[in-house]
């Protein structure tokens, strides 16, 4: 990538978005592809959720993870390394099935998951790796497809309204899913579009637990994330009404500390 857009973007939000997070970003690297700095994830042993380990990149870490390291099957098909939910996943998802499987009731009736599967799409993940890191991090030999922000209200506010600034159409969807749908899955897809949008998720209530309170995530395709960025100085970021949303930011950052 070139690192002047990262530099620019760090100026930028240091001064629209005083004291928030720094966003992480993921790229498809080749299987077994090393990047310096950053460290392989150890094969899962038990069952693990790809949003908990965000945490570890949101303080600067840098993580390569492969198929061995995702063990959730719901992670596992959301970053394309199956693609077939497992048996019995339309009793899962909704009402359950006595004596076979606990359902998580997120949906109404078995046919209404059917319907919401039937058209999914699969990340080509075979022999590839996942590459995360956080803004700061990357470098010239990094190439990232999507950008990862987890953030609260008013900074969502001044992402939504910036992700819309240029468009008729809606500039960001929300659509039902997982977690790691709503960061991987979602937003890798919109990036392969003529039009792509930006995605608002981490509802799912299983996920949940892996995200500090009050926080969502929005998740840009890097090609637009990058018009997002070059709008800033000429956006209602230099008003006097986001001034007062800027400093609610920097002194909710202030309490955290």
């Amino acid at each position: 990538m070139n690192t002047e857009i990262r530099d620019r973007f760090i100026k930028l939000w240091q001064e629209y978005f005083p004291r928030a997070d720094l966003p992480v970003t993921f790229e498809l690297i080749d299987a077994g592809e090393e990047r310096k700095n950053a460290e392989r994830a150890p094969p899962g042993k038990n069952w693990r959720c790809i949003i908990c380990d965000m945490a570890k990149v949101r303080r600067g870490r840098s993580l390569i993870i492969g198929p061995d390291f995702i063990t959730c099957r719901g992670g596992r098909y959301y970053t394309g390394y199956e693609t077939e939910h497992f048996p019995d996943f339309r009793y899962f998802l909704s009402c359950g099935k006595p004596g076979v499987i606990e359902g998580e009731r997120y949906k109404i009736d078995p046919e209404t998951v059917d319907a919401i599967v039937n058209d999914d799409r699969h990340i080509p993940s075979g022999g590839k790796d996942y590459l995360f890191k956080r803004w700061d991090m990357l470098t010239g030999a990094d190439n990232p497809d999507v950008v990862i922000f987890f953030a609260k209200g008013e900074v969502l506010s001044g992402l939504f309204s910036l992700a819309n600034f240029d468009r008729v159409d809606p500039g960001v969807i929300c659509p039902f899913g997982s977690g790691c749908s709503s960061i991987i899955h979602h937003p890798w897809f919109e990036g392969r579009s003529e039009t792509p949008r930006a995605v608002l998720g981490m509802f799912d209530p299983s996920a949940r637990p892996c995200v500090p309170v009050d926080e969502l995530t929005f998740a840009v395709p890097m090609k637009r994330f990058e018009q997002m960025v070059s709008y800033m100085e000429e956006s209602f970021l230099i008003t006097g009404a986001w001034n007062k949303v800027k400093k609610k930011i920097a002194m909710s950052k202030a309490k955290e500390s």
